[in-house]
């Protein structure tokens, strides 16, 4: 397809796909003439990676571009590619090593994941965004008086066992490598605002059940 085929299937502006095509985020199409190139279902299906990233998950232009060398990296594993695209995006607030709570909070989030059975979540807590996230929300938690003992947290961690079953199984249903990674890495940000909006939803319900007089 040329690249006007390309921005109306995809929903990107020709100038937008231009500027991805300079920044790397797409690999370059095939060139038919000095002036114009031919691209196909590869480059959509990485238009909406990009798009997941930077217009949903609102990631910058260039840790975008450390996810997308990591999903095209065949040299390694899926597992470490998938691995080192997620770690490559956004995280929350990291701990305060100054804060007293953090040493607790850290000692908490190890026993949690020993509890949860999390052996390979051990092995890369040292360098792994997510617990470094982890460690700063106990502590949070901690500082300000709120439940956060390994039993107020396991619930937690089972429910998230749980999800991480459901979103692996939507990635297994891509045929390639790659596409899996892309999918993973796409999946991940676009299914956080789903997940934070049906907790809350969730919770509205079990409150009216519990506190509400009617409908």
């Amino acid at each position: 397809m040329r690249l006007a085929e390309l921005s109306e299937r995809s929903g990107v502006s020709t100038a937008t796909i231009k500027y991805y095509l300079r920044e790397e985020l797409l690999p370059p199409g095939r060139r038919i003439t000095a002036t114009q190139a031919e691209y196909d279902e590869e480059h959509l299906r990485r238009l909406r990676l990009v798009r997941a990233l930077i217009q949903i998950g609102r990631v910058p232009v260039s840790t975008a571009r450390e996810v997308v060398a990591a999903v095209e990296d065949d040299s390694r594993d899926q597992l470490s590619r998938l691995g080192t695209a997620v770690e490559a995006l956004p995280h929350g607030p990291e701990p305060d090593e100054r804060d007293p709570a953090t040493d607790l909070a850290r000692r908490t989030a190890t026993e949690l994941l020993e509890r949860v059975g999390w052996r390979f979540g051990l092995t890369i807590a040292g360098r792994a965004g997510a617990f470094r996230t982890l460690v700063a929300a106990i502590a949070a938690l901690h500082r300000l008086g709120y439940p956060c003992d390994v039993s107020d947290l396991l619930p937690y961690a089972h429910s998230a066992a749980g999800l991480a079953v459901s979103d692996l199984d939507l990635v297994e249903e891509y045929g390639t490598p790659t596409e899996r990674v892309e999918a993973a890495v796409a999946l991940t940000v676009l299914y956080e605002p789903v997940l934070l909006s049906l907790r809350r939803l969730a919770e509205a319900e079990e409150s009216n059940k519990r506190f509400g007089d009617g409908p």
